[in-house]
């Protein structure tokens, strides 16, 4: 746990009691603040009775002795509106902040040259975030690995001069960071996501950039023209910049091609590595997010060697690209995480043939129109939940498809068909682009199931661990 003693004495009204809120709560609560707590939902708030937590109804509060309000990521801070904790506080003049503001506080009053890794990109992030703490580890550094993935990120161990923080940011808690300035800020990607919760792409760019604005050293992917922009502005501030591009007339420094990542050296660029042979960070996307992790650590002093050895070890993200095993000739893959189109054509174009697909949920905005191009990857399709009528559309007469409407239908009938397959090795690939909501709780459930299917099918074959 990081105590915030940056706000000992003082008087915080905390909104949002689910993890990283308790999280929050027992931090403030140890570093000496006095705590109003609240939260809309009575289970919530239940909860937070069986951890000795006392509540106040902050919708009935005196707020005059507040010092700020901190707010849960998943509480509206601007779009479709301001949740009225965040009104109530705006009318004092009080700031509303997050559980990453307070690390940021708590770094600058215990640690201020502590080494802190911020990543954030639509898409990407979670796997360059444990890539990153990966290679640090493999080289001998303390690694706290947190923030948006895993622990909250109260819950690390403090700020310390030789501990190396590497935090996933959400744009939902950078937007309540207003002094996140990491010794390196890692921006990937941005494509349309969460507009229900920015409102318009530029607000939604505008504080993804936010997170490498005031990094000592930015490193950014300026593949789309949202980031290329922003490597420009940085650029021309005369800031220290580091881009990763597929493109070697973009003036980048890193150069993807394929499953190779070369480093430039005067006008010409040298190759660092080949990831052919590494599963766990199969596709285009992966090397990008190899080439920021590589990047990262290279700036903290990592030598390439360790890179190396610790890119071959690196274990791979549950329900990313995983890889559950085989059932008979077909290996199974878990990519539960992709939520939306664009993350599935990374899992799309990860596989050149043989493809048995599962996808559905709840829709999220352009449904799988934009992977059209990629259908000819596909041998067949199985469509679930909400979404399976309207992709059946897409579809049409382009590949073979059922609408199996559950996981477990789905998975039975791919397992079937994907035996007869003329592919040397078919693939099994849940990759639904769609939120999980109207089946499961989250992504990670949704995965979880898959996985727990897929291995009580007769004939499963554990993955091979390297």
């Amino acid at each position: 746990m990081t105590p915030v003693e940056s706000f000992r004495d003082q008087h915080i009204a905390v909104f949002g009691l689910g993890g990283s809120g308790l999280s929050t709560v027992r931090a403030l609560r140890e570093g000496g603040a006095h705590i109003a707590a609240w939260d809309d939902s009575e289970k919530s708030r239940e909860a937070a009775r069986t951890k000795n937590i006392a509540l106040i109804d902050l919708s009935k509060a005196d707020w005059s002795s507040y010092r700020a309000l901190v707010l849960a990521p998943g509480v509206p801070l601007t779009h479709p509106a301001p949740h009225w904790s965040v009104k109530k506080a705006h009318a004092m003049g009080i700031p509303v902040i997050g559980d990453i503001e307070l690390f940021c506080c708590e770094r600058t009053h215990r640690a201020p040259k502590a080494p802190f890794v911020a990543i954030t990109g639509t898409n990407g992030k979670s796997t360059t975030t444990s890539l990153i703490a990966h290679l640090l580890t493999c080289a001998g550094r303390d690694v706290a690995l947190g923030g948006n993935i895993g622990t909250a990120v109260l819950d690390l161990p403090p700020p310390a001069n030789t501990r190396h923080h590497v935090l996933e940011c959400s744009s939902f808690q950078i937007d309540l960071a207003p002094s996140l300035a990491p010794t390196i800020g890692v921006l990937l990607n941005i494509t349309p996501d969460h507009l229900d919760r920015h409102g318009t792409m530029e607000n939604y760019a505008a504080v993804k950039e936010r997170l490498v604005a005031q990094a000592e050293t930015a490193i950014i992917g300026i593949d789309d023209e949202w980031c290329r922009a922003i490597a420009q502005r940085r650029q021309e501030a005369g800031r220290p910049l580091i881009k990763i591009s597929m493109s070697d007339n973009a003036g980048s420094d890193y150069l993807i091609e394929g499953s190779r990542i070369s480093k430039r050296a005067g006008s010409v660029f040298q190759l660092l590595i080949d990831l052919s042979s590494i599963p766990t960070l199969r596709g285009v996307h992966n090397t990008q997010n190899a080439a920021a992790a590589i990047a990262a650590v290279t700036a903290l002093g990592v030598d390439l060697a360790t890179i190396r050895s610790g890119l071959e070890t690196f274990p791979g993200l549950a329900h990313r690209l995983e890889i559950v095993g085989h059932i008979g000739r077909a290996v199974v893959i878990n990519d539960s995480k992709a939520t939306n189109a664009d993350a599935t054509e990374k899992a799309l174009t990860s596989f050149p043939r043989g493809l048995y697909w599962i996808a559905g949920g709840r829709a999220k905005e352009g449904g799988i129109e934009p992977l059209t191009p990629l259908f000819n990857r596909v041998e067949r399709a199985y469509l679930i939940g909400e979404a399976a009528q309207d992709f059946a559309h897409t579809l049409k007469a382009q590949i073979p498809y059922e609408i199996s409407g559950t996981l477990e239908a789905a998975l039975a009938k791919a397992v079937e068909d994907s035996q007869s397959s003329h592919a040397e090795e078919p693939v099994i690939l849940l990759s639904p682009a769609c939120a999980s909501y109207d089946q499961f709780k989250n992504f990670e459930e949704r995965g979880d199931r898959f996985r727990a299917l897929v291995q009580s099918q007769s004939g499963f074959k554990p993955r091979e661990k390297r």
